[in-house]
């Protein structure tokens, strides 16, 4: 078993990064999830489930902050807030925290790009959101609820056999991609070791509407696939599951390559 594929997404529900490479530890791979679009009037977080555009938009991280960019928007350099910046109350789910905003620059070029009131936030190093379910002191992101998504290629492979056509690993929107293992072989793992690290696998993953977004093109699938086939054979508590939510215990470093190894069955 290898670990195939390494995704960032900088901004929330913006489009993947592929890496490499990437440092890791309690809140994820570094620098996912760190960037949050929320609506102006009543801080809400803002993602691709009642926004398909964001399939458009794109963050990458420079020296000093962000650089967004859109189709016929051109792009915009954001840096990071300083210490002292204004924050602001945000909600995530049934989260509520202060973080600061990254200034009104920001805010014109993402409400232009959304056509209404937005504001853009980052949440730094020592900003305190608990995981929900997990042990105590698990943090995370601006994740929905974990840091970090895990698949495996065989399950995917099998799914889009259902389906019957090819479907993208990134209309599931993974931090980690796994080859050499049999469908769903995931389900059945505790904790994982990458190269020197170990991960507790901490739930299956519930899937969403996005799931039935083009990752390219931000259409929604007119068959409502893949969420339909999964419902065929793949609901449990909470919800249709595809992926498991872990938690990295440590801090190090991962690479695409590199070895995957069941430390501990279910």
């Amino acid at each position: 078993m290898r670990l195939s594929g390494l995704y960032r997404y900088p901004l929330k529900s913006s489009v993947a990064e592929p890496l490499t490479v990437s440092a890791i530890g309690a809140l994820g791979l570094e620098g996912d999830r760190r960037w949050l679009v929320v609506d102006e009037t009543n801080g809400r977080f803002m993602t691709q489930r009642q926004f398909p555009r964001m399939t458009q938009l794109t963050a990458r991280y420079t020296d000093d902050g962000l650089n967004l960019s859109a189709p016929g928007y051109g792009a915009i350099d954001v840096p990071q807030p300083a210490e002292n910046a204004l924050e602001r109350g945000v909600t995530v789910w049934t989260d509520t925290l202060r973080v600061p905003d990254a200034g009104d620059a920001a805010a014109a070029w993402l409400s232009a790009f959304f056509e209404r009131s937005c504001r853009l936030v980052y949440m730094p190093e020592d900003c305190i959101r608990l995981v929900n379910g997990a042990e105590p002191g698990d943090r995370v992101s601006f994740a929905d609820g974990f840091p970090v998504l895990l698949i495996g290629e065989g399950s995917l492979a099998d799914l889009s056999q259902r389906v019957g056509r090819s479907l993208e690993m990134l209309r599931f929107r993974p931090n980690l991609v796994i080859s050499g293992i049999e469908p769903y072989a995931e389900d059945r793992w505790k904790r994982v070791r990458i190269g020197e690290l170990e991960f507790r696998i901490a739930k299956p993953c519930t899937r969403c509407v996005m799931t039935t977004l083009d990752p390219e093109t931000g259409e929604k699938s007119s068959d409502l696939e893949p969420l339909k086939t999964l419902a065929t054979y793949r609901k449990g508590e909470g919800g249709v599951l595809f992926g498991q939510n872990l938690v990295c215990d440590g801090i190090g470093r991962l690479e695409v390559g590199m070895a995957v190894e069941v430390v501990e069955y279910r």
